[in-house]
């Protein structure tokens, strides 16, 4: 009786040992995470990013002056520190984006799929990740000049150096057309549910990657004259897009929170704290552009009118973005059709051997703008028939000092409408077109984000080193690429 007794309790302990154990397990996330989920998820958090118009983590849209806030100045006014809104930006493509592409990295390299069928997509999924690689670092290396590169994501570093930007850059590109010449088209890459751009679809992810490339090559145009026309001509020859059809634009859904995060911004929340800016208002108005009811609402009345930078603005006496912009599953827009026919006008403007003309080109970057926006083939060609629109006109009406840069900075900027950081580098790129300066400005046009200020805090021996070597930690101190 004595030994069973002994083993009852041996069992009995055993039993409580193992709930015990079990109590401590979390059934609720995840034991492992796979390379796809972690691919997608940063995916969504580049887009949503580049996308956002919350002025805690993206005033790109208020630089470029395609809105102004109608309460809350600061951000129109080039405030960079109220909201910190540099550590956002930073926070989110490092830690969100770049430590998930690193970490589904890794993942699928590891990984060894029970189909043949999904092992023979594994190499492209590597190159697809790497795209998206240089496509973030390019964005942080645009924003803030020199940043953290060699040393960065490696947790155990959380002191990590800056690196020259355009060294990071130029290394950048070279990774670029590593990418594009590993890819095989010729298999899949990542499935419908993990790619939310191009459905793992490898030939749009080659156009997309030397569209990037073609446009990562433009931006060394002042600075590397030689390497940007190489880059860019090697760019065209591989394949650039060709169409709409090509451009990369992430899926958003009807309910949140997978909404494009414009209607989170604007409708969901419930507030009115944005309408049209004056600056673009007033260029499309000079012009009849037919995009403006794409563009935005007309005002009580008739008509379009934007508010002034800078300044105070009622929600109900001016123009608002439009249905089409806040709606729910309006596609977020990392590259597209139209950019492209501009980067190849100002790449046929510096002699670069891309063919056809910068007027062709600049042509064809307005018709694939009014088609992307639902505006009719024959508006586009009667606005380009237009004195104050066709290139050989306003090219010889132009008194600046380089005539193209205001005719094709002109016209990109209204078809980059929606697009805030790629219209911010390029107004710094080309200086077209003229910016209206703030009602209450407190520094000049904003040329960088400031560092976070909690790089000065932790990381305070690098982040002085990196200062010093830009030239100054200021908004206005200009990146080692806008050299006018």
């Amino acid at each position: 009786m004595k030994k069973i007794l002994i083993i009852l309790a041996a069992v009995f302990l055993a039993s409580c040992s193992d709930n015990l154990e079990k109590l401590n397990q979390n059934i609720k996330d995840p034991a492992t995470v796979s390379g796809e989920s972690l691919f997608t998820g940063a995916q969504k958090s580049l887009v949503d990013q580049v996308v956002d118009l919350n002025v805690n983590n993206n005033n790109t849209k208020l630089w470029a002056q395609y809105l102004q806030e109608t309460t809350y100045t600061d951000e129109s006014n080039y405030d960079q520190i109220t909201r910190t809104i540099p550590k956002s930006h930073w926070d989110v493509l490092y830690r969100d984006v770049l430590k998930d592409l690193d970490e589904s990295k890794k993942i699928i390299t590891e990984t060894t799929y029970a189909l043949p069928s999904e092992q023979a997509t594994k190499a492209n999924k590597l190159v697809v990740n790497e795209i998206l690689t240089v496509y973030t670092y390019a964005l942080l290396v645009e924003t803030f000049g020199n940043v953290p590169y060699t040393e960065a994501l490696d947790i155990n570093n959380l002191l990590p150096k800056y690196d020259d930007g355009l060294t990071v850059y130029k290394d950048l590109i070279v990774r670029l057309t590593t990418a594009i010449n590993a890819l095989d088209t010729s298999k899949g890459s990542f499935d419908s549910s993990s790619d939310y751009l191009y459905h793992g679809d490898t030939n749009s992810w080659k156009k997309f990657a030397n569209s990037l490339k073609l446009r990562m090559g433009i931006l060394l145009s002042d600075v590397d004259n030689g390497l940007a026309k190489s880059t860019v001509e090697d760019a065209v020859t591989s394949g650039v897009f060709t169409s709409n059809a090509d451009n990369a634009t992430y899926e958003y859904l009807s309910a949140a929170p997978n909404t494009n995060p414009i209607h989170d911004n604007l409708i969901l929340s419930g507030r009115r704290d944005f309408v049209a800016g004056k600056t673009i208002i007033d260029m499309m108005n000079s012009l009849g552009d037919y995009r403006r009811a794409q563009y935005f609402t007309e005002i009580s009345g008739g008509g379009y009118l934007g508010g002034t930078i800078g300044s105070t603005s009622s929600y109900a006496g001016h123009s608002h973005v439009s249905a089409v912009v806040e709606e729910a599953t309006t596609p977020g827009v990392l590259l597209d059709y139209a950019e492209v026919e501009f980067l190849l006008a100002e790449a046929a403007a510096r002699t670069f051997a891309v063919g056809g003309t910068a007027k062709s080109h600049y042509d064809s970057g307005i018709k694939a703008s009014f088609a992307d926006w639902g505006a009719s083939s024959t508006d586009a060609t009667s606005y380009l028939a237009q004195p104050n629109v066709d290139y050989a006109t306003v090219l010889g009406a132009s008194t600046a000092t380089t005539p193209w840069k205001e005719v094709i900075g002109n016209q990109k900027w209204i078809a980059l409408y929606n697009r805030g950081l790629e219209a911010w580098t390029s107004i710094r790129l080309l200086d077209f077109p003229t910016m209206a300066t703030p009602t209450d400005a407190v520094s000049g046009y904003p040329n960088r984000y400031t560092y976070p200020v909690i790089e000065q805090t932790l990381n305070g021996a690098n982040y002085n080193t990196a200062a010093s070597a830009i030239g100054a930690d200021t908004a206005e101190q200009k990146l080692f690429w806008d050299m006018f």
